[in-house]
């Protein structure tokens, strides 16, 4: 492993690399495997690019240098830490410590192969240490990186070279910029049917909670969801055309949802695919994240079952009290469970 501390250049913060690589024994070695690489579970596979040839993403090439040669690992951490450095020209961006390790047996189809994993901490947690000194017990604080408070990384995997290696990402402090994924890594993701249901789930759910009129009650926003997320999950292939037509069905609605989708688009930096297979284990993460609850701002929350949804004008009632001045929720029920 090689080690930096990254400071922000328009901050003039300082910079500083390691001189010689940590090593570690295999006790050592096996539990900074696990911390370094649980946090990459379950993250959407990118690959790394460049608008000309993968040969110019700055990261492509150290990566490539330590995978032929393990011994360029020092050289190659320092100037994957100075990249860094040069990206980092925005005064929001945090400085932090920054760990460059070779990791060996990735699996990853069937072979054992090696991977780099880049991770990167702004921040330090206090940690209470019981030692020893002159023959008595003391108590000592110190300041750390926790695992689990890693903010930033990138692993890429000695696998798929030709596109871009496989990498997985993730950036818990800002994930709604384009620094860490964009800027430093140079990364895209793979869109292939899981990406493509796993987009299209998260666009319904947010259209539904943000992309309907303001004023549209919280059973219509959750019954808009559930008919895009019932789509997924009954439909193997994904046609735009009839998503719309079976799952919005009205013109105005259909409308207002290709105006949020051209916003999303935008946002997410490339425009989706219209047809797809559907992948059903993406189609029911998706399912799982549907918002099928009311909270009321008098400290009442209502949790709601998919087929309550779909049957909500049946069982459930909104009005507004004159007397009270305030909307009232009435539901109807045969009995008591």
């Amino acid at each position: 492993m090689s080690l930096a501390k990254v400071g922000n250049p328009v901050k003039n913060e300082p910079f500083q690399v390691s001189q010689s690589l940590c090593r570690f024994n295999d006790e050592e070695a096996e539990l900074l495997t696990h911390c370094f690489l649980k946090s990459f579970r379950a993250l959407e596979l990118h690959h790394l690019d460049h608008h000309t040839s993968v040969e110019s993403n700055e990261l492509f090439g150290y990566a490539a240098s330590i995978f032929d040669d393990n011994g360029t690992l020092l050289e190659q951490g320092a100037n994957i830490a100075r990249h860094l450095r040069s990206q980092s020209n925005h005064p929001n961006i945090k400085s932090g410590d920054l760990c460059v390790a070779l990791i060996n047996d990735i699996g990853m189809g069937g072979v054992a192969v090696q991977a780099i994993s880049i991770v990167k901490s702004e921040s330090k947690v206090p940690f209470l240490q019981i030692s020893e000194r002159d023959g008595d017990l003391v108590l000592t604080t110190e300041q750390g990186i926790y695992p689990d408070k890693i903010d930033k990384g990138c692993l890429i995997i000695n696998h798929g070279r030709a596109d871009g290696f496989s990498v997985y990402l993730f950036d818990k402090g800002g994930g709604g910029t384009n620094f860490w994924v964009r800027e430093f890594c140079g990364a895209r993701p793979v869109t292939n049917d899981d990406f493509l249901t796993r987009r299209y789930g998260e666009l319904c759910v947010a259209f539904a909670e943000k992309g309907l009129p303001e004023d549209t009650p919280q059973e219509e926003r959750m019954k808009v969801a559930s008919k895009a997320m019932n789509y997924l999950n009954e439909t193997d292939e994904f046609e735009l055309d009839t998503f719309e037509s079976t799952a919005l069905e009205e013109p105005e609605r259909i409308e207002q949802f290709k105006t949020f989708k051209e916003d999303y688009e935008e946002e997410q930096g490339e425009p989706l695919k219209e047809s797809f297979t559907v992948s059903k284990k993406e189609a029911e993460k998706a399912e799982s994240k549907l918002k099928s609850r009311m909270k009321l701002d008098v400290g009442v929350t209502m949790q709601f079952s998919s087929g309550f949804i779909h049957e909500a004008n049946r069982f459930m009632e909104r009005g507004h009290d004159e007397e009270k001045q305030m909307d009232f929720v009435k539901i109807y029920f045969h009995k008591e469970l």
